[in-house]
């Protein structure tokens, strides 16, 4: 039987990987996966206590209204992220503005996080898979200061560290440095994430398309051309497409990541932005979706390129294995503007 190899026992054994930094970018990995575990205690416990499942009876900045758990996730990381120390601020898809903390020590923090606390989160009373994003960005602003918003609105291409944790069956990290994509399933016979798998790759081809063929109407030509090649294709042994959208953005991810596939969230005449948020959730899987071989765009150029110029900002969403992925794009043929 192999040695377990826990999620600190591999970031030390990584510190490579990290040739700017001297344990900062470990301790806030950390700090992301003991916030993590205390999310995942409160989703298996939901609907056995009161106060979790449901709605909290507010609408977020994104117009959604806040479910219980959103809020409980999203205090919870922020509380680690203060009390470490490391970071100087954060930005939640959960709060209105960015949050620059008042410590002396996280003001001498090198680092921001911004992170989508609980993803899918409209997904918690059914009982399907939910999950954290995050994204690790060195401040721009002078260390013994407030962070400020230009160390927010960063590209994606200056991220030092990004993920996503995934609420499911079991409750999995999965994280890059820029440096390939590993995995680590949560033990809970010793509340440790250990190494399941390491340095993952999205195959080139997948068998699956996951959008909400809801839109179709609404969307470009181009993508009802691809979806329509989707669906011939499935009749065809040689190119078995199926349709499979959970509704949840890190389980349609993971999904493709592990089997490859194309995940679709695009502008239509209703939204012609998008919906998915760039800074919380297109970005840091952009970089773990790239690390892994695969390609993230928003329909016509790689979603890291962009330029933020507010936080809550929403781009269209493509993602997934290089060879489909490149299908896809060939079909869509009005430049987009970002």
């Amino acid at each position: 039987m192999s040695k377990l190899i826990t999620l600190n026992e591999f970031i030390l054994d990584r510190k490579a990987d990290f040739p700017f930094a001297t344990g900062e970018l470990s301790r806030i990995l950390n700090d992301i996966a003991v916030a993590s575990k205390s999310v995942t205690r409160d989703v298996r416990r939901a609907g056995l206590i009161d106060n979790i499942l449901g709605a909290q009876g507010e609408v977020n900045i994104q117009g959604e209204e806040q479910q219980k758990l959103d809020v409980i996730a999203d205090e919870q990381f922020i509380k680690m992220f203060e009390q470490g120390g490391e970071v100087c601020g954060i930005a939640s898809e959960e709060n209105d503005d960015f949050l620059a903390f008042e410590s002396e020590d996280s003001k001498n923090g090198k680092y921001v996080v911004l992170f989508d606390p609980l993803d899918g989160s409209s997904n918690i009373d059914v009982n399907v898979s939910i999950g954290t994003i995050f994204s690790i960005y060195r401040r721009i602003s002078p260390q013994g200061t407030p962070a400020t918003m230009e160390d927010m609105l960063q590209k994606g291409r200056y991220q030092v560290a990004a993920g996503y944790v995934l609420y499911g069956s079991s409750t999995m990290l999965v994280y890059t440095t820029g440096k390939g994509v590993n995995g680590f399933t949560l033990d809970p016979s010793i509340g440790e994430f250990c190494l399941s798998h390491e340095n993952m790759k999205m195959p080139v081809d997948g068998r699956m398309y996951a959008m909400n063929e809801g839109n179709i109407k609404i969307c470009e030509e181009g993508l009802c051309d691809y979806i329509s090649y989707c669906q011939e294709a499935d009749a065809t042994p040689s190119h078995p497409y199926s349709g499979r959208y959970i509704g949840s953005l890190v389980a349609d991810f993971h999904r493709n990541l592990i089997k490859g596939g194309i995940y679709v969230y695009p502008d239509t005449t209703i939204n012609p932005d998008g919906k998915l948020r760039l800074l919380y959730e297109c970005n840091p899987l952009a970089f773990v979706a790239e690390q892994a071989g695969g390609l993230a765009t928003t329909g016509r150029i790689p979603v890291m390129d962009i330029q933020p110029t507010k936080l809550h900002q929403r781009v269209p969403y493509y993602t997934g294995s290089k060879n489909m992925m490149e299908k896809c794009m060939g079909l869509l043929k009005e430049p987009l503007k970002v």
